[in-house]
C-alpha cells in the first residue's frame, strides 16, 4: 500500500499488528511513524509504550520477544525496528536461518500480542536499479507480513504538488516559477522542501510573495539552479536578469558547459514546440507528454516564452551560437566570463 492509503486506513480501521516499512522516502516515513503514534498511544503513555530497535545491534528473536511481553506501564504500545534489511542472514548457512527467522516472524504473525504493533522498517534500498534485487530478497524475507507500506520517492511532479500543499498549508504565497525553482534546488527531496518552505515562512513572515532572489539566498545548494534562471531570462530576453544570473554563477563556480547544455535543451524544446505548431504552454506540455518527455507547467511556460522571444529564424541563429559557445568553452585556456557574456548579449540584441 501507498503511504497515503496507509495514512487513512489507520484513521478508519484498527491498525494491523506487524507493518512492514520499505523504501527511502523519509519524509512520508516520518508522516506515518507519527500518525501510527497518535493513534495508538494516549500522549500521557508515549514515553513507555514507544519502544524503538535497531536490527544492527539486536536480533529478530529478541525484538519479537520484546513483543510478546506485556507493559505494566502501557496499555497499547507500538514497537519500531530499524535496519529491518540486516536481519538477512549471510554466508554459507545464510539460506537455513533465514528460512528459520522467517518462521519465527510467521509463528508471531499466527499469535500477535494484543495492543502491540510491531514495525518494521527497511529503508536502505530503493525499489529499482542496483538495489532492485536486494529490496526483492527483503520483500521475500519478509512474506508473512501481508500489510506493506511502499515508501517510494518522490517523483518531481509529486514533489511540486507536496510543496504548493505544504506552501498553502504555511500561508506561504509563492508561484509555479518559484515552486519549480525550490523543487529542482532540492532534488524533489520532500524532507528538504518542507524545510526550507518553512524557512520561506519565517523569512517572509506570511506578508509577501516568496521570489526566486529569496530561494537563492536561503536554500542549500540553490546557487546551482541559478542555470535555471539564467535560461529563463535568455528565453524572455531578460538582458540585465541574465547577466546577473551569468555573475551569480561565476561568483559559485558553477561548471559553465553544464548552463549551455541546460540552455541547448531550453531552445530545441522551443524549436520543436515551433514546428509542431504549439501556440500556448498547454499545448506545449500535452504535446511533450504524449511523447513521453517529462516537462511540468512551469517548464512549458518557459520554453513558450523562449518560442515568443525568438520567433522565426532567431531561434536557429540562437542555437547556432551556442554551439559555437560550448566550442568556445573547450578551447586551451578560454576566457569563460568572455565567451558567455558575448553569448548573453548576442542573444538578447
Amino acid at each position: 500500500m501507498s503511504p497515503e492509503q496507509f495514512l487513512q486506513r489507520i484513521q478508519k480501521t484498527p491498525p494491523a499488528a506487524v507493518y512492514l516499512f520499505l523504501g527511502p522516502e523519509v519524509y512520508q516515513l516520518s508522516a506515518c511513524r507519527r500518525a501510527l503514534v497518535e493513534k495508538i498511544i494516549p500522549p500521557e503513555d508515549r514515553e513507555n509504550g514507544l519502544s524503538r530497535h535497531d536490527l544492527e545491534e539486536t536480533t529478530l528473536a529478541a525484538i519479537l520477544d520484546d513483543a510478546r511481553s506485556l507493559s505494566l506501564f502501557a496499555s497499547n504500545r507500538v514497537i519500531w525496528v530499524s535496519g529491518a534489511e540486516t536481519a538477512l542472514p549471510r554466508g554459507r548457512a545464510a539460506s537455513d536461518e533465514e528460512n528459520s527467522a522467517a518462521a519465527e516472524l510467521a509463528d508471531y504473525l499466527k499469535h500477535p500480542t494484543p495492543g502491540t504493533v510491531l514495525v518494521l522498517e527497511a529503508s536502505r534500498y530503493d525499489f529499482e536499479g542496483d538495489d532492485r534485487a536486494k529490496m526483492e530478497r527483503v520483500q521475500k524475507f519478509y512474506a508473512s507480513i501481508p500489510d506493506v507500506v511502499e515508501l517510494r520517492p518522490y517523483t518531481v511532479e509529486s514533489a511540486r504538488r507536496l510543496a504548493q500543499d505544504l506552501a498553502k498549508a504555511a500561508g506561504v504565497e509563492i508561484g509555479l516559477s518559484e515552486i519549480g525553482l525550490l523543487v529542482e534546488s532540492l532534488a524533489a527531496d520532500a524532507s528538504r522542501i518542507a524545510n526550507e518552505i518553512e524557512k520561506l515562512r519565517l523569512y517572509t513572515g506570511g506578508k509577501r510573495k516568496v521570489t526566486a532572489d529569496d530561494i537563492l539566498r536561503l536554500v542549500p545548494n540553490a546557487p546551482a539552479s541559478t542555470i535555471f534562471t539564467l535560461v529563463g531570462a535568455l528565453g524572455r530576453g531578460d538582458r540585465k536578469r541574465a547577466l546577473d544570473s551569468l555573475d551569480t554563477l561565476f561568483r559559485e563556480g558553477e561548471y559553465l558547459p553544464l548552463a549551455l547544455t541546460f540552455l541547448e535543451t531550453q531552445f530545441r524544446l522551443a524549436m520543436a514546440a515551433r514546428d509542431s505548431g504549439l501556440k500556448t504552454a498547454q499545448q506545449i506540455q500535452a504535446q511533450f507528454s504524449r511523447q513521453g518527455i517529462r516537462i511540468w507547467r512551469d517548464r512549458a511556460e518557459q520554453v513558450y516564452q523562449t518560442l515568443s522571444a525568438f520567433p522565426g529564424e532567431k531561434l536557429g541563429r540562437a542555437i547556432e551560437k551556442i554551439f559555437w559557445a560550448d566550442k568556445a568553452l573547450r578551447d586551451t585556456r578560454p576566457d569563460d566570463r568572455v565567451v558567455m557574456e558575448e553569448l548573453v548579449l548576442s542573444l538578447t540584441a
